[in-house]
């Protein structure tokens, strides 16, 4: 086993790689955890990882290899698009890095195995997106649950529909690649929160639909290029769990009204659950034959992505296992690829994979608590 796997003292070295969009949020929020420290950003273009480094005071900025070389450099961050998040996964692994990507893990559930595979062959964890599961609002829902505020869970509710990114992003055709579209860009969010709160997904059973076979960016140094779509972009689908519980879900980029909605219908009530692409609330319950919801109180952390680098760190340094885990994402990208398969063959898919639930955190947890001193 290799010795990066637990040991060591201090915070956890850290490089993120891939400089987009998405790194600003990572860089601002790792830089308040004491128990991390980002010491590389690396990214292709290495002008745009050496402004990443510049505003976050990063000391080295490069290409991914030299980062990857890097000795102080234990945990990578990928943050690459999704058709290179197997392979830079692979290369940080090999250079004998613990790694933590974006989400999907991978393309196909094959790679992600593969990549999982060499990890514990190397004594080295994986970790991955999404973290949002770990904030404040689904936190409490969790500890809602859990109390009986519901009574038996028995159906869920996911739905989240928009016009898709191209209304806001500078350089949204990857979000129309394999990998992407909203059932692997959106999805992982719901599924994530559904697996953590009623377990493994055991069949599904789905529609979808590519609306347009092109799009067009609005906003942007791209504004009005005109791109291909290669994915559904309307998902309809029914998850069904271990448990009993089954969810009706629907991810799309194809409403001219945008929506969001995460609901958890118990034998004694509704919980209206916080959006889970982000970490706070509120979080509400109308108990059954009353005709006013209550407001639950939402405790725990709301700081952004980058709670499940920090709790991986800690079981870096410690040992023992940590929850925005590979295997999660693992059986996360089972469901979401036989989503995919039941929409194009219509008929059920079966699970081949099987999770154990995420423990929930402690409700005193605290990114901003220096541990590993």
């Amino acid at each position: 086993m290799s010795s990066l796997a637990t040991g060591g003292v201090g915070p956890v070295g850290v490089a993120v790689v891939g400089a987009g969009v998405i790194s600003a949020e990572y860089l601002r929020t790792l830089s308040r955890f004491p128990d991390v420290r980002v010491v590389a950003v690396a990214d292709l273009d290495e002008r745009r990882a050496d402004a990443a480094a510049r505003t976050h005071g990063i000391p080295v900025s490069g290409g991914p290899e030299a980062v990857l070389a890097l000795p102080e450099v234990e945990l990578v961050v990928n943050l690459t698009v999704p058709a290179a998040h197997a392979q830079v996964a692979k290369d940080a692994l090999r250079a004998g890095k613990h790694v933590y990507g974006e989400k999907p893990i991978a393309l196909a559930p094959a790679e992600a195995e593969k990549l999982l595979a060499e990890a514990s062959e190397r004594g080295l964890l994986v970790g991955n997106a999404p973290d949002t599961f770990l904030g404040a609002g689904l936190q409490s829902a969790l500890r809602a649950v859990a109390a009986g505020h519901i009574g038996v869970p028995v159906a869920a509710t996911a739905v989240t529909q928009s016009l898709g990114p191209e209304s806001w992003h500078p350089d949204p055709a990857f979000f129309y690649q394999p990998g992407a579209g909203p059932l692997f860009d959106l999805g992982p969010y719901y599924l994530t929160s559904l697996v953590a709160l009623f377990g493994s997904v055991s069949q599904v059973a789905a529609t979808a639909v590519r609306a347009r076979a092109e799009r067009t960016v609005v906003s942007g140094p791209k504004a009005g290029q005109v791109f291909p779509v290669d994915v559904p972009t309307h998902v309809s689908a029914l998850v069904e769990f271990d448990s009993g519980v089954r969810a009706n879900s629907t991810f799309s980029f194809d409403s001219a009204l945008p929506r969001i909605r995460f609901e958890v219908t118990g034998t004694e009530g509704t919980l209206a659950v916080p959006d889970p692409n982000t970490f706070g609330g509120p979080l509400k319950l109308l108990p059954s034959g009353e005709d006013t919801w209550r407001e639950l109180p939402v405790r725990g952390r709301t700081d952004g992505r980058g709670l499940g680098v920090v709790d991986m760190a800690r079981a870096v340094r410690r040992g023992g296992p940590h929850r925005a885990s590979g295997a999660l994402a693992l059986h996360v990208l089972h469901t979401m690829t036989a989503i995919a398969d039941s929409a194009e063959h219509a008929r059920f898919a079966p699970l081949p994979s099987r999770v154990v639930p995420p423990r929930p955190l402690p409700e005193a947890w605290d990114p901003r608590e220096a541990t590993l001193g």
